[in-house]
């Protein structure tokens, strides 16, 4: 069962349970998910922001687009225009297939993972998860990669609370921890 699948047979109904939905419109979903990554302090190297690209085309399984610098940086030689990254916006099939492999495949191989942080919401029901490694994903091999890089994952919903967001996630299979104090 896709997990596509486990949100249409299993956590509508879940859904309507615990929060009462009138209409099949109120029911959150997920809309997008947005993948991030820079070349960090190699944002001067061409190199650094070619890998970027083509380890989140492989990630994403879709062609990133660049990400330029907002402000001028003196202390990381960065100038305002300068390349920094890429990102990928993740819609439908895509996103399903994403959301699958990081829970089931990209999370589990993260070293002493005692579960993501449940506090990463922003108030308005969408979720920022920050990768450390990009080595977690099947698709990067770990011979290939020159230095190891960082990874922004936002699961942007419809759901007007953190706490229906953070249901609907918890059903679809996050395994969220405890919350630090």
């Amino acid at each position: 069962m896709t997990l596509k699948d486990k949100y249409e047979k299993e956590v509508k109904k879940l859904l309507v349970e615990k929060f009462g939905y009138k209409s099949p419109m109120q029911l959150p979903k997920i809309e997008k998910i947005i993948l991030n990554m820079t070349a960090g302090k190699e944002v001067t190297n061409s190199k650094a922001i070619e890998e970027v690209m083509n380890e989140l085309a492989l990630i994403s399984g879709q062609k990133p687009s660049q990400t330029v610098a907002k402000k001028s940086l003196a202390s990381w030689k960065l100038r305002e225009g300068m390349p920094m990254g890429g990102k990928v916006t993740l819609r439908r099939e895509k996103m399903w297939d994403f959301l699958n492999k990081l829970i089931n495949v990209a999370i589990p191989r993260i070293r002493d993972f005692r579960g993501v942080n449940p506090k990463a919401f922003d108030g308005r029901g969408n979720y920022s998860l920050g990768v450390k490694e990009e080595i977690i994903f099947p698709e990067i091999s770990f011979d290939k990669i020159r230095k190891i890089k960082g990874l922004d994952v936002i699961i942007v919903t419809t759901a007007k609370t953190n706490e229906e967001a953070r249901f609907l996630l918890e059903k679809l299979g996050m395994p969220f921890g405890k919350a630090e104090k």
